[in-house]
């Protein structure tokens, strides 16, 4: 019985069949997923330039009660608050790096 396992080849064909269809499958789901990724990294990059256009400055005026005879009652200050521009609004940062440097001697100590 062993023996005749052994040399039994009629599943042969269909399994080549099947690998190269899988990996003809993986390869392009491969492909497939690194333009889901393109896709999606974009959309967040889109997403990120929208919040930090936002332009989160605010002000209100302040107020005050006089009586008939101008004697102050009550009041409160106003506020103001200027968004300014932070360093990666808009895409504005870049990835620098460091011009290479030659190595120096190993100093002991």
């Amino acid at each position: 019985m062993l023996n005749q396992f052994l040399n039994d080849e009629a599943g042969f064909i269909i399994s080549a069949e099947l690998v190269l269809v899988a990996t003809i499958l993986v390869i392009g789901l491969v492909v497939g997923l690194s333009e889901v990724q393109h896709a999606i990294n974009t959309e967040l990059n889109d997403v990120a330039d929208a919040i930090g256009s936002l332009n989160q400055s605010y002000a209100f005026s302040g107020f005050h009660k006089l009586d008939q005879s101008g004697q102050l009652h009550a009041y409160t200050r106003g506020s103001l608050f200027v968004d300014g521009v932070d360093d990666c609004d808009n895409n504005q940062c870049a990835i620098a790096c460091d011009a290479a440097v030659v190595e120096g001697p190993k100093v002991n100590p």
